[in-house]
């Protein structure tokens, strides 16, 4: 990642926020992260944890609002596409999450602006729908209230019902998605590279961006890691290159155990 500059990006036009019942310290380092680069009009925590009772600090910047429990995947796209626009004030907002923040402020482009949508393109799809990636993304109030309008449909993961189940919709309504090379230097997903991109979202490109010692502190946080697992093998090999490699390798496997014979919460 880019040294932290002297001075951050102003962008009086975004809300950066985050919402999550699990993970949270890593979700609360991705927003801390991301305000070290950018000074946005405001920055928020939607979360049901009582994070002085779990020793955890937001610090400088960020508010938390109290929500209920996302008890699931589902829950967290109903939340996003139902409720965050009453929460947001400014003109766009940046939804990030523990597993996608901002790494170069040198790549953002006031064109961004622009759109109703910009998000990481998806490279499974060919039929011009492809962007894109909700984990890291900037919506419009616009947007956002088009998804509460009569007639969308919606649905989990949220950034599918945006970006392909209701994208026709969504275009007739005149919201408007930003093209697949611009969302491409917006965000790094599957299919672009993040050392050239305002931010990124996937735990498969964090040992890139943080590096092996950057991550490994990451995984040691996290209460939930089932979204390691499509990648876990890419992940532990990643960790093997840095320090204790090995050691670490064989603690990903125990816990990659455990997740498998423990209850669900």
């Amino acid at each position: 990642m880019p040294p932290i500059p002297s001075e951050r990006l102003t962008l009086p036009e975004v809300t950066i926020c985050a919402a999550s019942s699990t993970n949270v310290e890593a979700t609360i380092l991705a927003l801390k992260t991301s305000l070290a680069y950018v000074e946005p009009a405001d920055a928020i925590l939607f979360t049901d944890v009582d994070l002085e009772q779990v020793g955890l600090v937001v610090g400088e910047g960020i508010r938390v609002v109290k929500i209920g429990e996302l008890t699931t995947s589902a829950a967290y796209s109903q939340f996003i596409l139902e409720q965050l626009v009453d929460h947001i004030e400014s003109s766009h907002c940046l939804v990030v999450q523990w597993d996608g923040h901002i790494i170069d402020p040198a790549c953002w482009s006031p064109e961004f602006l622009e759109y109703d949508y910009v998000g990481a393109s998806w490279p499974q799809f060919g039929d011009g729908h492809c962007v894109g990636n909700g984990g890291f993304s900037l919506r419009t109030r616009k947007l956002m209230d088009a998804c509460r309008a009569p007639g969308f449909e919606s649905h989990h993961p949220e950034d599918v019902a945006i970006c392909r189940t209701n994208r026709t919709l969504l275009d007739q309504s005149g919201i408007r998605f930003a093209p697949v090379e611009l969302a491409d230097k917006f965000a790094a997903e599957r299919a672009s590279d993040p050392s050239r991109t305002f931010g990124y979202h996937g735990v498969f490109l964090m040992p890139k961006v943080l590096g092996a010692e950057g991550f490994w502190e990451v995984y040691l946080s996290l209460d939930e890691r089932g979204s390691l697992k499509p990648d876990f093998g890419t992940l532990r090999r990643a960790v093997q290159h840095g320090e204790h490699g090995g050691r670490r390798s064989l603690r990903m496997v125990g816990d990659r155990l455990a997740d498998m014979v423990l209850p669900k919460r």
